[in-house]
């Protein structure tokens, strides 16, 4: 059994057991978050797709940690004009593993 869910803007593909890393959500480590926007369940013979969401189905989910992933490298430069730019960015995470899916 399987779910497309969306948070933070992006979709995962999600099991029972996975392990992801989505956009920063408010809830201490240890804590059991629910997903509500799901987008499509299958439980291996038949596919369920919302329009947009499937209705009454979540994700539950348990924040194992935070943190922040590797540094981007964001560099320009302009042939010829002696105009170079140089920058680094680390977006924050937080890591889930999925507990349960309920359709």
């Amino acid at each position: 059994m399987y779910a497309i869910i969306k948070t933070g803007g992006k979709q995962y593909r999600v099991a029972a057991g996975d392990k992801i890393k989505v956009e920063t959500i408010e809830a201490e480590v240890g804590a059991q978050v629910t997903l509500t926007e799901v987008l499509a369940v299958s439980n291996g013979t038949e596919l369920t797709v919302g329009a947009p969401v499937v209705e009454g189905a979540s994700v539950t989910a348990t924040v194992v940690s935070h943190g922040r992933h590797d540094k981007v490298r964001i560099f320009k430069m302009r042939r010829r004009k002696h105009s170079i730019k140089s920058a680094g960015h680390r977006q924050n995470y937080t890591e889930l593993k999925i507990e349960t899916i309920a359709a």
